[in-house]
């Protein structure tokens, strides 16, 4: 696989895992960090925001995240991973402009301060990847892998970005709810668990190439916890490797989720040791990606799987 080149920054496949930090500009996100307070004051239209450099409305658009950034920035992270919407079971989606009031503050207050930083946006909608990068983003993280806005693919490759492509079978009516775990995406029907991820993971990359981004700038996610069940999500951590195979670095997304809740019976605040053993046994498997809330200790986790898997 070519190195991935994006910023200032080369992306070198196999040489170490890249750690990936959530930064959640939602108030409803299912791991408990969502960084938009619904006490905040309320954000002014997009079309304010829009019309002003990072911090010159003199508004807290940012709840906080500024703050993270700087946090994971000193750590080590290599990308910071903005979302607007939550992707939660059960959540209710925000359109285009709300999403963008959430997140363009905050992208251009950290592309300001941090010119070296890798910047990916997590969005499925055109109109916000489009201001996204121009705003200073870097790549586009799509939890429908480039079926659910005809016109994102087409915005990817002419700012040449790249793209994680997720595979998701999950439905919003199909959710089940646990007091103490929290609410779960129903596991979808699959004939091979393997198979149909990876087949249609390449519909994903074949409307990519379609709109002429190219495959050195794809990086695919299987998606974990998205229409699976919990023995679904355990043996796609497993079998990583065959992911892997396509062709294309991985992104593995396992941090905090309702599969490690229903395996420890923890909520989602108590998920740090279940977070770490899908990260080594992930990076293990082939994972080049670990997206994940914690990244002080998983950063630590990564290197020490790194240093007992890449020895050279």
């Amino acid at each position: 696989m070519r190195p991935l080149k994006l910023g200032k920054r080369t992306l070198v496949w196999g040489e170490h895992t890249f750690v990936m930090g959530i930064l959640n500009l939602t108030p409803d996100s299912f791991s408990g960090d969502g960084l938009l307070s619904s006490a905040l004051s309320p954000l002014p239209p997009f079309s304010e925001i829009a019309q002003h450099p990072a911090g010159e409305m003199g508004i807290d658009t940012q709840g906080g995240a500024l703050e993270q950034a700087r946090r994971f920035m000193a750590a080590g992270v290599d990308i910071l991973d903005i979302g607007g919407e939550s992707t939660r079971p059960g959540s209710q989606p925000v359109d285009a402009e709300e999403e963008l009031r959430r997140v363009l503050p905050t992208l251009r207050a950290i592309a300001a301060e941090f010119p070296e930083a890798l910047i990916s946006i997590d969005t499925y909608k055109a109109e916000v990847a489009e201001a996204a990068l121009q705003a200073g983003a870097h790549m586009i993280n799509d939890v429908w892998g480039l079926r659910a806005d005809p016109d994102l693919a087409k915005v990817i490759a002419s700012h040449k970005a790249a793209v994680v492509l997720m595979h998701n079978r999950s439905k919003p009516a199909s959710v089940e709810v646990h007091a103490r775990l929290g609410q779960a995406y129903l596991g979808a029907e699959y004939q091979d668990l393997l198979e149909d991820v990876k087949r249609e993971l390449m519909e994903s990359v074949t409307l990519a190439r379609f709109a002429g981004i190219p495959d050195e700038r794809i990086i695919l996610d299987p998606g974990i916890g998205f229409g699976k069940k919990v023995s679904q999500n355990l043996e796609l951590i497993n079998r990583l490797d065959e992911i892997r195979l396509l062709g294309f670095p991985v992104l593995l997304g396992p941090s905090r989720k309702s599969f490690i809740g229903y395996t420890l019976d923890l909520p989602a605040d108590q998920r740090l040791e279940g977070t770490a053993a899908a990260v080594a046994i992930g990076i293990a498997r082939g994972a080049d990606i670990v997206r994940v809330h914690d990244v002080e200790a998983m950063l630590r986790v990564a290197r020490m799987t790194d240093a007992i898997v890449r020895r050279k």
